[in-house]
């Protein structure tokens, strides 16, 4: 037990040695081997002339003489080792800075996809509901209670359909009908109070729904996809034909 803590004793002396920078090997070295020859020197000088005096005033100018290179060794090592340290503390600045940009760019990433996947579970319920109200202006226009074009049977075909998740069946229907006997698009949805009010309730609901895509939608991929859809392009429809207040027809149905 004792032997194997020698050598894991060993064994981190080693690998602190191997951190070490070259240069403090370089000053340890020159220092050894200068206060080796300096101790040759006063040897060899003492047994050239053993009668010589040695006073405090020639010690202290040897010493002055001898350490001076040495302390000026030293400073300029300690230069260059502090450089280096400044150098590599910059480095782990800029490398803390970089990490903090990239977990700032993930933070705001995973924000935007929870604010996405919100954005779709409340489309969900939205789309349910502008179906309901399309299916209600397109009874009130084309069922039994408008021109009767379409039975019951047929309406309540249409709104299982609807119930089913077939929610654009009667934004479709809106956009692939002739209505020229009941009068166009226009008298559809703007005709009577009824249908007007329905049309109305309808572009509030569709418009903030986009405004909430826009809220969540980076590159406008939502964005555009649901102005596409069957009630985006009904809501276009709505919005072209929707009269001004002063022509607004209030004839009840």
């Amino acid at each position: 037990m004792a032997k194997l803590c020698v050598m894991n004793n060993s064994s981190e002396f080693i690998a602190f040695l191997a951190r070490r920078d070259w240069r403090i090997w370089f000053g340890v070295v020159v220092t050894i081997v200068w206060i080796g020859g300096g101790i040759w020197f006063v040897a060899y000088s003492a047994a050239q002339d053993p009668n010589q005096a040695f006073t405090l005033e020639a010690i202290g100018g040897f010493l002055e003489g001898a350490f001076a290179p040495l302390a000026f060794l030293w400073l300029v090592l300690g230069l260059f080792i502090q450089q280096r340290e400044l150098t590599r503390n910059t480095e782990a600045l800029r490398l803390t800075v970089e990490q903090s940009e990239k977990q700032t760019t993930a933070i705001a990433a995973t924000e935007m996809n929870a604010r996405q996947e919100t954005f779709f579970k409340i489309a969900e319920n939205v789309k349910n509901q502008l179906s309901g109200i399309s299916g209600m202006l397109f009874m009130s226009g084309l069922g039994p209670a408008g021109s009767g074009r379409y039975s019951r049977d047929e309406m309540d075909e249409m709104f299982k359909n609807a119930g089913e998740g077939d929610w654009s069946v009667f934004a479709r229907q809106f956009l692939t009908i002739d209505a020229l006997e009941e009068g166009g698009l226009p008298a559809l949805f703007y005709q009577t109070e009824i249908r007007r009010k329905h049309t109305q309730n309808y572009g509030r609901t569709f418009s903030r729904l986009l405004r909430l895509a826009e809220d969540c939608d980076v590159d406008g991929i939502i964005t555009d996809s649901l102005r596409q859809s069957a009630f985006g392009l009904l809501y276009d429809r709505m919005k072209l034909y929707e009269p001004d207040s002063a022509d607004s027809v209030s004839t009840p149905e």
